[in-house]
């Protein structure tokens, strides 16, 4: 493996004489921020890119997703009870996420559940 690693070095350091990486698109500015992958550990988004162009999403990535699209659709929709089960869904995907992601629950965003742990812990 150190073989191929001196091997791949050593036509980079080549190639930078040569000027072939001069004057590229976007040289002398950091690299843009991929997309979807804010919550993802530093060492982490390199593997999870790799999956990304291979077809394949993270969870909590396709998660995220399904927020955004749940929190435009209780925005829009015009039935209370349809609006209330959305609601559930939502802070149900919420709570998922807040688990995945390893990160403590904040339950000022799940106020159905909020009060009814409130209770529990009065009583």
């Amino acid at each position: 493996m150190d073989f191929l690693v001196m091997i791949a070095e050593r036509k980079i350091l080549e190639a930078m004489a040569r000027g072939e990486f001069d004057n590229l698109p976007g040289a002398g500015r950091p690299l843009p921020r991929e997309e979807g992958l804010d919550g993802v550990p530093a060492e982490l988004r390199m593997a999870y890119k790799v999956l990304k162009n291979a077809g394949f999403v993270p969870p909590e990535v396709e998660l995220r997703k399904e927020i955004l699209t749940l929190q435009g659709l209780v925005e829009v929709v015009e039935d209370d009870a349809e609006r209330r089960k959305m609601r559930r869904e939502l802070q149900a995907k919420q709570i998922k996420l807040s688990l995945l992601m390893k990160r403590p629950l904040h339950l000022e965003n799940a106020l159905e559940y909020r009060d009814r742990v409130y209770e529990k812990f009065r009583g």
